[in-house]
């Protein structure tokens, strides 16, 4: 009788784990920053990360105030840090990675962060934020990499702005993502 139990344990270890992996590897990210930690070092991924120095915020800012008063231009020199992070996959395993555990996993720290889903947005980007009052100081953008299947894009912008330069800010971020590839 008790060979019999032992017989089965394997079986019931091997459909824990499988349900595990259907998650993401490891632990879930609870933050974006997390998220960003987590797979900027892994195999397949590309990190890009941009600090706002004080010096390029007061010339952006000196170039918007020659412009007059320019919603994109004040968004620009709004930013504070701008991280790109994409991974291509390039095995079976890598396309089920990106379609059941990155996009689930970003999903749900989306929403026990409480960003706010935004609904503009051009083709296959969705857009989040986060808000203190007024003014919004994350936004974080979800897609694919253009002309990559089965790709995935995460874009975390950090900043200060304006529900209007949030909306001159979102115009752009696709052409802004094609970029960092």
């Amino acid at each position: 009788m008790r060979i019999r139990t032992f017989l089965w344990l394997p079986l019931v270890a091997l459909l824990l784990l499988a349900g595990c992996r259907a998650a993401g590897p490891g632990n879930p990210a609870r933050t974006v920053a997390e998220f960003f930690n987590k797979y900027e070092n892994r195999s397949g991924f590309k990190a890009t990360d941009w600090s706002a120095g004080l010096t390029t915020r007061i010339l952006l800012g000196r170039l918007g105030s020659l412009g007059g008063e320019n919603d994109l231009t004040q968004a620009l020199s709004s930013v504070r840090s701008f991280r790109v992070l994409t991974f291509a996959p390039t095995s079976n395993s890598a396309e089920k990675l990106v379609s059941e555990g990155l996009v689930s996993e970003v999903n749900g720290l989306l929403a026990n962060e409480r960003y706010t889903p935004l609904s503009a947005g051009s083709g296959n980007v969705r857009y989040a934020t986060r808000q203190q009052g007024d003014r919004v100081t994350e936004v974080v953008a979800t897609s694919s990499v253009s002309g990559v299947p089965d790709s995935f894009m995460l874009m975390s912008i950090g900043g200060n702005f304006t529900q209007d330069q949030l909306a001159q800010l979102v115009k752009i971020l696709p052409n802004v993502a094609d970029m960092t590839k």
